[in-house]
């Protein structure tokens, strides 16, 4: 986003950039790594306890990890070219398994 842009309202696209710069690197750092572990034909699925796992191991709190939204990162990966959907449980519905992300390689323009 442009320094000179201040002031004023903020625009969608700016508000996704700002949003990115606001995660630490150690959250794409874990996810990276996540990923490439996970990878299988082009799909890698991540759980999210795994994730905030790593980042609490490197010394992030995990309060701050979810109220700060640092885990909100598909539209980050969804620039970077994948196709990237989350899932969790409905606890209501009956529902019980991990939350998860997961990363499909976009098409190739």
């Amino acid at each position: 986003m442009s320094s000179e842009r201040l002031h004023g309202p903020v625009s969608p696209t700016e508000a996704a950039e700002l949003q990115t710069v606001q995660i630490p690197d150690e959250v794409f750092d874990v996810f990276n790594g996540l990923i490439a572990q996970n990878l299988n034909r082009g799909h890698s699925r991540v759980l999210q306890k795994d994730v905030v796992e790593q980042l609490e191991a490197r010394g992030l709190d995990r309060s701050k990890i979810f109220d700060q939204h640092w885990l909100d990162v598909e539209d980050s990966y969804r620039t970077a070219g994948w196709t990237v959907s989350y899932d969790r449980p409905v606890y209501y519905a009956g529902e019980s398994f991990d939350a998860y992300f997961d990363f499909k390689a976009g098409k190739v323009q």
